[in-house]
């Protein structure tokens, strides 16, 4: 029988937990070895792993070993599972993501969060378990069930009824969890708050000094108050606040693993958090309207964004743009370790908000993926100090989603971006359908003399769940006048997305891939072929896609309605009492018999 002892060394050599750099993670095998030498503190002596691998950057996955002597006991014995587990829970107080492996010579089981993970019964270098977990897709529909507990509960339990401050609240101890912060059950109130807000310091004391701004953040966590009442003389009204503590720690914890995978795509967290917080949002709450992920992803492939380009959003928003073109432009590049990842990170991705408290949530949304966050501007994108922030990002795409309503000065917006990016800078626009035709004949004009319609893209009329306006993506290119040139524009009937209760419209089916290839090259062919409704529009006539007139048709059922409407009317008979009785097909494909004394309608059963 092979020895524990030799069981352990073999596990080392597989696994490759020798000769790993400190400044990389502690990693190693041992006996004697505790958890609380190894940083967590409050454990007793014999909490003592048999391996461990934990990485200085505590977004990575870290990896707990427990082995036995060959055939010394079934490997899916209870007790092993326990114990490494219990390792595990201890090792999740700092990291997301922690895989607990099983091993006894021969065979090996390997758990994640309490469930076993599919692995081969032969042992694997540690990089195999590693990319099991950093590999997945994006679990959308958990992330969805984990931020409906967080939402009930701190609308509920704690009593933060702003729908802002929940989203607030809930992405600052994302970021706490992604630098680093020590969030464990069992915490009281005051340790978990001042946690959460050690680690929002943390996270921007490197950048503090290039955008001043970023405190910003810091300052509106600080105001949310959560109205809770505990009696700390009773027990169980203590206990019961530590364990509501400690079960939005689970859930920020499951979700910030959830986030932190190679196949994240650009999806906007923020958007999946405002779809169900919306839920309870107040009339005073509405308002802002966040852009659908694929409708991002859209606008890019639109405008031709490359890895190269420098994004502005001038009205960020939650900063969807943003993290869309990040990824995007990431991936292009080769994946976030190159050196051009740090580049577009730090020189390529600009954002203004005006919004203080949206402000906030763009800068966690953008701390969460631990990049793009100095270059955020909290400020009026309407002012001419906008506009020469605007001059010095250097943009060369502009991809925009501005408040629709007039009094948050949407056009003038819209003007003061195209008037101060370089000339022949691509601009998209995601405004209501009538937006141009409803501005002023004279801001119009001024815009059309300096800047060109190039394309106009009506979007489906249900885009936006729960929201009233019918929108389109307007694509201007700056600097040059339209000088009487045509723009080309489509109508997008339908994305293929479906209502999901409770959590806006999904691609359920995948209709969309399909979908939006097929537009993008529509679009920049300049022909609908498939769906035929391109149209070439003069400015001077239209400034939005025309529905094409119906042809007038009088059909057989026409001329039934109308003799019989006509005979009721002479009758004195309600019609529209009679079609409620009879339904409205009946009532007029009914065998109609006319007497002096009666009028009979024959319908088929």
């Amino acid at each position: 029988m092979v020895t524990e002892d030799q069981v352990r060394d073999k596990a080392s050599n597989i696994l490759g937990l020798a000769g790993v750099s400190p400044k990389v993670a502690q990693s190693g095998v041992g006996q004697i070895t505790t958890m609380n030498q190894l940083g967590f503190r409050g454990y007793g002596a014999s909490h003592k792993p048999d391996g461990w691998y934990l990485p200085t950057d505590k977004g990575a996955v870290a990896l707990v070993l427990e082995t036995k002597a060959t055939d010394s006991m079934p490997i899916t014995a209870t007790a092993l599972r326990t114990q490494v587990e219990k390792y595990c829970a201890t090792v999740r107080s700092q990291y997301d993501l922690v895989v607990g492996i099983v091993y006894d010579g021969d065979r090996t089981r390997a758990y994640v969060n309490g469930k076993p993970l599919e692995v081969p019964d032969d042992l694997q270098p540690k990089e195999y378990y590693f990319s099991k977990l950093t590999d997945r897709p994006i679990d959308k529909a958990r992330i969805y069930e984990l931020t409906q507990r967080i939402n009930n509960s701190l609308h509920g339990d704690f009593g933060i009824k702003n729908l802002y401050h929940r989203m607030i609240f809930t992405a600052c101890a994302l970021v706490a969890r992604r630098y680093d912060a020590i969030l464990v059950r069992g915490m009281d109130y005051s340790a978990f708050h001042s946690g959460i807000l050690n680690a929002l310091n943390k996270a921007i004391r490197s950048d503090v000094q290039q955008n001043a701004k970023l405190s910003l953040l810091a300052e509106v966590y600080s105001d949310i108050k959560m109205n809770v009442s505990t009696d700390e003389e009773d027990p169980r009204a203590v206990a019961e606040l530590t364990n509501l503590i400690g079960e939005f720690i689970d859930w920020v914890t499951e979700i910030s693993g959830l986030i932190n995978s190679n196949r994240w795509n650009g999806e906007d967290v923020m958007a999946i958090f405002f779809n169900e917080f919306n839920r309870y949002k107040k009339k005073s709450e509405s308002g802002q309207v966040f852009t659908p992920d694929h409708i991002t992803g859209f606008m890019y492939r639109l405008l031709g964004v490359n890895k190269d380009d420098c994004i502005l959003d001038a009205c960020a928003g939650s900063g969807s743009f943003l993290v869309k073109s990040m990824s995007n432009m990431i991936q292009e590049a080769g994946g976030v370790n190159t050196t051009k990842a740090k580049q577009i990170k730090a020189q390529q991705l600009y954002g203004i908000e005006f919004d203080r408290e949206i402000y906030a949530l763009a800068c966690a949304n953008m701390l969460i993926h631990k990049d793009g966050k100095t270059n955020l501007a909290h400020m009026d994108a309407r002012t001419e100090s906008a506009g020469s922030w605007i001059e010095n990002t250097g943009a060369t795409k502009v991809l925009m989603n501005p408040p629709y309503e007039n009094k948050f000065g949407c056009m003038k917006i819209v003007e003061n971006v195209l008037d101060h990016v370089e000339r022949g800078t691509l601009c998209g626009f995601i405004l209501p359908d009538q937006k141009l035709e409803k501005t002023s004949k004279s801001q119009m004009a001024r815009i059309l003399r300096h800047h060109r319609l190039l394309k106009f893209v009506k979007l489906p009329e249900n885009l936006f769940f729960g929201v009233g306006a019918t929108t389109s993506i307007f694509i201007f290119e700056a600097g040059k006048p339209q000088d009487g040139k045509k723009f080309f524009a489509v109508n997008i009937k339908e994305d293929g997305l479906v209502t999901v209760k409770n959590q806006g419209r999904h691609d359920l089916r995948n209709k969309w891939p399909a979908l939006e290839d097929y537009w993008v090259d529509a679009i920049e062919r300049f022909d609908d072929s498939e769906y035929g409704t391109g149209q070439w529009l003069d400015t001077a006539d239209h400034l939005s896609w025309q529905a094409p007139a119906q042809p007038f048709v009088l059909t057989h059922e026409d001329l039934a309605k109308a003799a019989t409407e006509y005979l009721l009317f002479q009758r004195g008979i309600d019609s529209k009492a009679l079609r409620e009785r009879l339904g409205h097909t009946a009532l007029y494909t009914a065998d109609v018999q006319s007497s002096s004394t009666a009028i009979t309608l024959a319908v088929d059963r």
